[in-house]
Order: structure tokens, then sequence, then C-alpha cells
């Protein structure tokens, strides 16, 4: 492997690791595979390159069928023996089962929809997967989906292929649900899990997971969340119809001195919703549901601020400062412990070159809210109902798309362990994270009825997610980060070491 392992292990990736880790396999069961991942490489690449060329994209309403059949062609190409689009009321997802005659299984989780593009913002076509250089990276696959999700997956499939093309049986069964709806929130998703035999071949899983790309360029490091924010999408209206002032419609823009806006009244209910730097959620009673952050999540934290980079992070994000100039640790608790309130875009009148001199008659701006535990969305959308009401804006109208709520895994649960024990053995330094910032529908396994553990996993780098230019590492000139073969290699340890794990 192209990995420096000495060199990781002395930035310290066994301390987790080494405390709650399983079982280290005694032999190296892995050995007569990775020739199979070397011959299937540019199979794997090429298999990305043609789903990066197939977008489905659900707020468009664009790649369907196409996209879920596709990923049901994809997972019988992989070697599972059944594959099957299950519908949903909204975009379908695929069922696929893998019976290798294991002791155990595991559940994996895919989406096959991305975000939407607009070409202009690209310096490559989106949908081409060009590779291009990356300084101090390496060679790198451009285009939408590249690692959300579809280069972690191809990932996880190469691994697959390998088990196929080596004619070695995986260790492990594994039960594949895909959604085509994840960037509009999943509002349909648990239909599909819920469909009595997806949810009865779920059951039998020791976790579930989705296959990510995260190392961190600057220390190979990965964090491993234990849990994920949940979200709410959704748009907030004002009508001068509904409102009963204002115009019905656009009407010239003098006609201010008398009449009432739409988009100044939105501009005021929005103000209601945070503090006035926008940092703090201030609607009614919604701290009543947020549950602090325990000692042990504080520790986790600690722990990931010493093993992490502050500076490559902002360097990534492109930011000097954080909130009210919060130092790095302060960040990360923030970051875990609180909800948000973020507006994604706002939609009034004209927008076009030059001015109108309209007033608009409709305003509209797309929010998202991210929830911790313990709040859920039926209690937090019935709060901003009432904040509203209250506040004389019940005139405004909410419209969900979708959503769900936060997430939480025991990190001594089997999954976890098995997880940290695939980085030690790899000399990959690894921390846990009480949740990610970011959400998946993943309580829809972790909650009732299926009560399984589940998390993100995964080796590679990429980066550009929902951003143009997005990029998934296919070969890698950094040693701290795995390529894409390397990163295929974790994942076949990571079956190993779920089959070792008790």
């Amino acid at each position: 492997m192209t990995i420096d392992r000495r060199a990781m292990l002395k930035a310290g990736a066994a301390g987790i690791a080494g405390a709650a880790a399983g079982p280290v396999l005694a032999a190296d069961p892995t050995s007569k595979l990775r020739p199979a991942v070397e011959a299937g490489h540019a199979a794997a690449v090429e298999r990305l390159r043609q789903w990066i060329a197939l977008p489905s994209i659900a707020a468009e309403n664009r790649g369907y069928p196409e996209g879920p059949d596709y990923m049901r062609r994809l997972a019988l190409d992989a070697g599972f023996q059944s594959a099957e689009i299950v519908p949903s009321s909204g975009k379908p997802g695929v069922f696929a089962t893998l019976d290798a005659g294991a002791k155990k299984t595991l559940g994996i989780y895919f989406m096959y929809d991305v975000k939407q593009y607009d070409p202009k913002e690209w310096s490559s076509p989106p949908l081409e997967g060009r590779i291009v250089d990356k300084p101090g990276l390496g060679k790198a696959m451009v285009g939408r989906g590249a690692v959300n999700q579809k280069g972690p997956e191809t990932t996880f499939l190469a691994a697959l292929h390998a088990f196929k093309a080596a004619g070695v049986k995986l260790p492990v069964n594994l039960v594949l649900v895909a959604e085509g709806e994840e960037e509009i929130a999943s509002p349909n998703f648990h239909e599909i899990v819920q469909t009595p035999r997806v949810a009865a071949a779920l059951r039998k899983s020791v976790g579930v997971i989705i296959p990510t790309g995260w190392q961190n360029p600057a220390t190979g490091a990965v964090t491993l969340a234990l849990g994920a924010k949940g979200a709410m999408e959704f748009e907030l209206t004002v009508s001068g119809e509904k409102w009963g002032r204002g115009p019905k419609g656009d009407i010239h823009s003098s006609e201010k001195a008398r009449v009432d806006s739409p988009p100044w009244r939105l501009v005021a209910a929005l103000s209601t919703l945070v503090s006035p730097d926008g940092n703090t959620v201030m609607i009614d009673g919604i701290q009543d549901k947020v549950v602090p952050l325990t000692p042990r999540q504080r520790e986790l934290i600690a722990m990931t601020a010493r093993a992490t980079d502050e500076t490559s992070t902002k360097k990534q994000l492109g930011v000097t400062r954080w909130i009210d100039d919060m130092d790095w640790e302060a960040s990360l608790v923030r970051l875990a412990q609180v909800p948000t309130v973020n507006i994604q875009g706002l939609v009034a009148g004209y927008t076009g070159p030059g001015g109108k001199t309209v007033l608009p008659g409709r305003a509209t701006a797309k929010i998202e809210m991210r929830l911790v535990p313990d709040m859920t969305i039926e209690d937090t959308l019935a709060k901003l109902r009432a904040h509203l009401d209250k506040r004389g804006f019940a005139d405004v109208e909410i419209n969900v798309s979708g959503g769900y709520g936060p997430t939480q895994t025991d990190e001594k649960s089997a999954l976890i362990r098995a997880e940290l024990a695939t980085c030690e053995r790899l000399g990959v330094p690894a921390t846990l994270a009480p949740r990610l910032a970011g959400s998946w529908p993943g309580v829809i396994f972790t909650g009732p009825p299926l009560g399984l553990p589940a998390g993100q996993f995964g080796f590679g780098h990429g980066s550009g997610a929902h951003a143009p230019d997005e990029y998934f590492l296919i070969e890698s000139t950094n040693p701290k980060v795995m390529g894409m073969k390397d990163a295929t290699m974790g994942f076949v340890d990571f079956l190993y070491q779920v089959a070792a794990t008790a």
C-alpha cells in the first residue's frame, strides 16, 4: 500500500483504536485480493466515470427511472444475487442481498442521487468525470457526485468485484438499500426501509454503513462519527394574496410608497428565528428538546481537537475565523451541540442583469434546520408554526420538502469497534466524534423499529460536495492519503474485521 503507516502510527493512531477496537486479524486474509483490486482498477475508474455521467436529481425530477435502473445493475454486476427496485411515494429505492453463507450480515446504505449543478461554475464539465492533477494530492476525478457519494460507493463496489474476480467468498453477507432522494432530505426513504422484506433483511445485520472517503490530506486521519444531526428542509413564503396586503403579483416599484412589500415581510419573519448575528436559534421552545453533550462526548471532542488540524480545515472551507473567534475545540463542540437555522437561498422578484423596478408580490426563503438529540421533525415544525403565529405571521406559509431526526450509535457496538480495528490495522489515525454536523437518514436505521448501529466509514479523499469542481482522489501522491486502490483494500479489510469482531 502507498500509505506511510509508520508515520501515521507515530501521529497517534493507536489511541482510541487500541482502547475500543475489535480483534486484530492474526493473518492477512486480504493478500489474495490485492491482485484482483489492481487488475480491476481501470474498470472501477471507468465505472465511476459512467455513473457520474448519469445524474439523478430529485429536485429537478431528472434521471428517473434511469438512476434506480442503473443502481440495480451496479449491484448485480458487483455480485449481489438479487436486486430489485422498491417503489415509494417519491423516487424508488433499490434493495439487494448477497448471501455468502457467512455468520454475520452487514447493511450498506447507498444514495444514487446527486445535487444540482451549474456548468458555468465548473472548470470542467460536471458530468464528464475528467481526471485532473491536484497539487499535493495526485490525480482526481472531477464531477458531480464524485465524492458525494458515487466515488466512495464505487470504491466499495470495487472491493466486491475483487472478491468476485478472485473467487473468494465474502466473510459477511450484505444487505444493500439505496435511495434517490437523499439530496432533498429523504422524504420517502422510510417507506423503502419499512417494506417488510427489506426490514426483515436489515434486522439480521450487525449495523449499517454509508461508504465515505474523508481522510484529512494533512494528517491522513479519519474521524468516525457516532451520530449525525437531523435535517428539516422547508420553504417560508410570503405572498400578497395570502397576506391580504401587498400586491397579488409584481407591480411597479414606485408603488412602494403606499403598498406593503411581501419581501420585507419575509425578512421580518426570518429575523425572529435567530439572534441578530444569525448564530443562535430563537424559535420559542426549540431548546427544550436539546440534550447537552455528555462528559464522554466532550472528551471525544477534545481528543479530536488535539488529533486534527484546524488550519487545513479552515483552508478547505475557505474561512479564516469561527463564530465569536472561538478556538478549534470550541468550534467542534458547537458543531456537534447546537441546532441551526440556515438560509440556503432567497427568491423574490427580478434577479437578472440591471434593475427592473418591481415590487414583488411573492417572496420565498429556502431554509434548512439541523436537529440534535432529542429534537424531532414533528415537534420542531409545530414550534416553528407557533412561533410565527404568536408574532403575527400566521400568513407565512411553511412548506416542508423533507427531513429526518438525529442519529446516535454506541461507541462500544461491534460496528464501531470493527471500524476502529480496521484503522488500527492499516495504520490510519482515527478519532471518534459524537456526531456529524452534516446529516444523513441514519435515524431510519438507528431508530425504532430497527435499532441498529449505523455510521460512515471509508478511506481515501475527496471534497467539494454540493459545490463546483467536486472531486474524488483516484491516484494518490500524498503518502498520508489513500488512492482508490488502497481505499478499496480498506473496505476489503473492514469486511473481515466485521466478521471477526464479536
